[in-house]
């Protein structure tokens, strides 16, 4: 009895019961538009219907199915997305650190990182394309962007972290600055670190498929929005939608394995 109350309140069945009352609701709301006569296709599909036009051979422009078109569209918001990413973690990594070793700094440009961030990206697109004039180097700006802020602020926040009396021992020690920051604060900021990493990593992700709808060209994003206009067909904007759900999941585990590969801390757990 214990053992089955126990299997009932586990975070897996809880998220299982979820999904099945997801999956209901859906139904009930296709079926219901099923009965709506809808041109060309109904914007609510079944999910086999869905799952049915990943695999179909079917063309939709000629030359590629839906779900070619989803995988190459992918491709080009991935990588502009992933290029933004790690420009954006590097970048708010090395501010952090100096911004630490410089409390002037620190005072001078936090401000301006927190208003860059209250700018919504709806906002600051035109603004970086206008500047760039090129589509794909500014969607990797903006990701950058994105990923900037978190990272900075919470790896300067694991520097500051570190206990007084940690330091003090640093220097009974006779420790220099590179080998405080080599031995003992940038270990102490790594979880810091990858919980910056946690939060833009889909964010990246989702800003470079919002972005594409603004922009057009190539990519999930302009093709979500060819799908819901359609000038294709609907399934390839539910596909977007489910395909982009799983990578900013898989995004944040990746990040998680990442953080257990790297960080000494968790090694020493295992």
């Amino acid at each position: 009895m214990i053992r089955m109350k126990k299997i009932l309140s586990s975070k897996y069945m809880v998220t299982l019961v979820w999904v099945i009352g997801l999956i209901i609701v859906w139904e009930i709301g296709a079926t219901v538009i099923e009965g709506t006569k809808r041109s060309p296709e109904n914007v609510l599909p079944h999910l086999h219907q869905i799952l049915a036009s990943v695999f179909t051979t079917n063309k939709v422009n000629g030359t590629q199915t839906a779900f070619q078109i989803v995988l190459s569209n992918a491709g080009i918001t991935l990588l502009r997305a992933g290029i933004g990413f790690v420009i954006g973690a590097g970048l708010g990594f090395v501010l952090a650190l100096v911004m630490n070793l410089f409390l002037p700094v620190e005072k001078i440009l936090f401000p301006y990182l927190m208003m860059i961030q209250m700018i919504p990206i709806l906002g600051m697109a035109p603004i970086v394309l206008a500047i760039t004039k090129d589509i794909n180097k500014s969607r990797i700006i903006i990701a950058a962007i994105l990923t900037f802020y978190p990272v900075a602020t919470n790896t300067l926040a694991g520097f500051k972290s570190v206990e007084k009396e940690k330091h003090e021992l640093m220097y009974s020690l006779a420790a220099s600055k590179f080998e405080i920051y080599r031995k003992l604060l940038i270990p102490s900021s790594l979880p810091y670190f990858f919980t910056g990493l946690k939060i833009s990593a889909p964010m990246a992700i989702t800003a470079a498929i919002l972005v594409d709808t603004l922009q057009g060209g190539a990519g999930l994003g302009t093709a979500l929005s060819q799908s819901l206009k359609h000038a294709t067909t609907i399934y390839i904007f539910w596909q977007i939608v489910f395909l982009s759900a799983m990578i900013g999941i898989l995004s944040f585990y990746l990040m998680v394995l990442l953080e257990q590969a790297i960080s000494p801390y968790k090694r020493k757990k295992k």
